[in-house]
């Protein structure tokens, strides 16, 4: 079986406007805070998104 408490849910936020993602994201392979290039709704482009807690 799987082990549990591996992942935590993590909030992205645009850095441009007020656009939110919620991904899941590994704390043993990725510690520090994330950054991903996603699609913006409200701007209608790739931007930057950055990890909010």
């Amino acid at each position: 079986m799987a082990k549990k408490g591996g992942r935590e849910k993590v909030k992205l936020k645009s850095t441009e406007s007020t656009e939110v993602y919620w991904t899941m994201k590994s704390k043993r392979n990725t510690p520090d805070r994330m950054e991903l290039k996603k699609y913006d709704k409200k701007l209608r482009r790739h931007v930057q998104f950055k990890e909010a807690k």
